[in-house]
């Protein structure tokens, strides 16, 4: 049969079926289902990828107990509670915290970039669904094993005099979401931006440390020169850690620290700087997948 011979619907590139889907009715659901299932398919191998590695997550999680407890508990003789409103292992939480998910939304950086190198990534893009949709499975992904290995550290807020209290814990878990997705997007950006593992983990090197140190996480803020004081302002790690500082003395009053990010002398709000990260997060992740939209 010839096309001329088929219905004017089941000709591909007529104005029913523009697509030359054949079914033009159905079309964009089944589009959206298969998007959808390869989001899932992304996120369940990060999920496997979690539980079949448990000794190297276990690792990534020593070093912000190491620092907790040791660190914190050495200075916190030091470091006078006046100071900083609370115990110093108390301050240092919602930074170690912070610590926690950045590592495994930095790993989803760098396995973009190796699965690039090995052909993996070549093999997704065949698959019948759209580039972004790969990248914001990978950011889902990214952001959900983040989220579960900060969880894991909450489970010693009681270690800090923190009480488990649900909605605390639950307000705080929102927050670790928010810091998860906005660091995942960062290091998907980054990476799509470069071709090279080594590149990459050097750039990491520069930056990471010194974001965590202008976070807040470690020590107040208020006092540090003008242009580091800039730059905290610009961290999108220092508004993670005040948003989790916050959110502890909304619950728990005598836990208040000092004031963490200020502007002009006064703190944003906390849904401001809640919905600051969320859109940092959101611009970052669009940038990278326009950058990743463009064929190769």
């Amino acid at each position: 049969m010839t096309a001329s011979a088929l219905p004017a619907s089941d000709v591909p590139g007529t104005p029913d079926d523009p697509a030359g889907t054949g079914d033009p009715g159905r079309e964009p659901g089944t589009r959206l289902r298969h998007e959808l299932r390869a989001v899932h398919a992304l996120v369940h191998r990060d999920l496997l990828r979690l539980s079949a590695q448990r000794v190297h997550t276990a690792l990534m999680l020593i070093q912000p107990v190491l620092y907790l407890f040791v660190l914190g508990g050495g200075l916190a003789a030091l470091i006078p509670g006046s100071a900083l409103g609370v115990g110093y292992q108390a301050y240092l939480f919602p930074g170690m915290l912070i610590m926690t998910v950045q590592a495994p939304a930095i790993v989803v950086g760098i396995r973009l970039i190796t699965d690039r190198q090995s052909g993996y990534l070549r093999e997704l893009l065949m698959a019948p669904v759209s580039r972004p949709t790969l990248l914001l499975g990978s950011c889902a992904g990214g952001t959900l094993v983040s989220t579960v290995q900060g969880a894991v550290l909450l489970g010693l807020a009681g270690a800090v005099g923190l009480p488990y209290d649900p909605l605390l814990l639950a307000l705080l878990l929102a927050a670790l979401v928010l810091a998860s997705f906005t660091v995942t997007a960062l290091s998907l950006l980054l990476a799509v931006s470069l071709d090279r593992p080594e590149i990459f983990q050097m750039l990491l090197g520069l930056v990471m440390m010194p974001l965590l140190f202008l976070s807040g996480g470690f020590f107040p803020t208020q006092n540090l020169p003008g242009w580091a004081h800039l730059l905290t302002v610009l961290n999108p790690l220092a508004y993670g850690v005040d948003l989790l500082r916050r959110c502890i003395a909304l619950r728990v009053p005598d836990q208040a620290t000092t004031a963490g990010i200020e502007w002009f002398g006064r703190q944003p709000p906390l849904l401001l700087e809640g919905g600051l990260l969320l859109a940092g997060g959101v611009l970052a992740l669009l940038w990278a997948a326009r950058r990743f939209g463009r064929p190769a």
